[in-house]
């Protein structure tokens, strides 16, 4: 029937404002938070606490809470409601917070007052990230699951874009934050996207529930025979190496990069290196769908891989801002090719029933590129070298680049091994129970 098409129009579109919001959101937000907790700690090490505890914040509420409520109550879209909405309330509390403390002069408790707020805030706002990715898996088929998520993707990175260039008049060297004008704005945009999911959470949920029922005779049997615990983990397994290869030079590369003693010559060049990343994976996003139409999700995640092993190799090589850029942008193009591709694969192989505890632990994987793969690997590899081995800072950043593309790899090489191989075998064990081949 033409109405039980999961992924109507009015729907998608929506969700593609939402997705606006969000990443404009996060650009103005986050972008020069290190910057300012930096100011007030003075330590980068305390500083690099606020992504490592967020993502134990948010990972404790996906996988402890938000999943199962998700699995069990099957509204997606109240659940991101939910969570926006007290998102919006938590910003309030930690800025009146943090503001007490700036008046009192007590600096560096006003800077952990932040990310202390931010990853209390965290557990609870991580419940829309779960309704998110289950809501998203349901209005979406396996045939435009790609498309779909790689134009999400897409509008994503233009948004963060639209918000990192609207962050550097807001920030006003920290009277944005110190002041509250960037965190109202926040507030207020996420006020926007709860009543703009109110106002699609009816056609949401009948849409997901049509998918449901469209899909329970085939989907429904497979969920059964088709999803294998084994499979996944390992999928999970050579997810978290991949994302740590992948993510570990995040602290490394703008020190690598930034005058004075970066390798670039001016503050413009090193905008414009930054902004590469974003650019190639923007549209890579939206390329992803006709590549994996045409060649297969396999080839091209397998792709994405091979470019994200590679790149690292070049930072070193780069004479000049445009070549770094072509470089970045093509890591960037990589990185979100990887968590395209990687996101409809772990869609196609989640049972309905387990949606959310599933995507819960997913996303928790995702959520070690936001600072534990730098903090724990890129950082102290780097410190390592320079304060003990006594390497120059430079090729010190060299060397952890070269670590980037070595865990990468060892990365793929599990994911080909223990999900690829294994995946095609099956395929070909109930290829041959339903055909077999005739005894002479």
């Amino acid at each position: 029937m033409k109405d039980a098409q999961p992924a109507r129009k009015n729907v998608f579109v929506n969700l593609g404002v939402f997705q606006l919001l969000t990443f404009i959101r996060r650009g103005i937000f986050y972008t020069f938070m290190i910057p300012y907790l930096n100011g007030l700690l003075h330590s980068v090490t305390d500083t690099a606490l606020l992504g490592t505890l967020n993502m134990v914040g948010s990972s404790l509420g996906q996988n402890f809470l938000w999943g199962k409520i998700a699995d069990q109550r099957k509204l997606r879209a109240r659940l991101i409601m939910a969570g926006e909405s007290t998102a919006a309330v938590f910003y309030f509390i930690v800025f009146q917070v943090h503001r007490w403390l700036l008046n009192a002069q007590a600096n560096f408790s006003a800077g952990l007052s932040l990310i202390i707020g931010l990853s209390v805030l965290e557990f609870f706002w991580s419940m829309s990230d779960v309704g998110w990715a289950a809501l998203l898996t349901e209005v979406t088929t396996t045939k435009n699951r790609t498309s779909l998520v790689g134009i999400l993707n897409f509008i994503g990175s233009l948004g963060r874009i639209i918000g990192i260039t609207f962050s550097g008049y807001l920030y006003n060297n920290g009277e944005g934050f110190s002041q509250g004008t960037i965190f109202y704005i926040v507030i207020t945009m996420l006020i926007v996207g709860v009543l703009l999911m109110w106002t699609t959470s009816k056609s949401t949920d009948k849409s997901a529930q049509k998918t449901t029922d469209g899909e329970a005779e085939n989907h429904g049997a497979a969920a059964s025979t088709n999803y294998d615990k084994r499979a996944y983990r390992s999928f999970l397994i050579s997810l978290i190496v991949i994302v740590i290869g992948v993510s570990c030079v995040n602290q490394v590369f703008p020190v690598y990069v930034t005058p004075p003693e970066g390798i670039l010559p001016s503050d413009l060049e090193t905008g414009l290196v930054l902004a590469a990343f974003s650019v190639g994976g923007m549209f890579m996003s939206l390329a992803c769908g006709r590549l994996a139409d045409r060649f297969g999700k396999s080839i091209v995640l397998f792709s994405g891989l091979i470019v994200a092993i590679v790149t690292p190799l070049f930072y070193g090589m780069a004479s000049s801002a445009a070549a770094m850029a072509l470089v970045y942008g093509l890591n960037g193009a990589a990185y979100w090719m990887i968590l395209t591709v990687g996101f409809v694969f772990a869609a196609d192989i989640i049972p309905e029933d387990r949606r959310g505890r599933m995507f819960g632990r997913y996303n928790t994987v995702i959520a070690l590129s936001w600072g534990p793969a730098g903090l724990l690997v890129g950082g102290p590899l780097a410190d390592l070298q320079v304060k003990m081995l006594q390497v120059a800072p430079h090729a010190a950043y060299v060397n952890v680049f070269y670590a980037s593309s070595i865990i990468t790899a060892l990365g793929t090489a599990i994911f080909w091994v223990k999900v690829t191989r294994k995946k095609e075998h099956m395929a070909a064990e109930r290829l041959q129970k339903h055909w077999p081949t005739s005894k002479r």
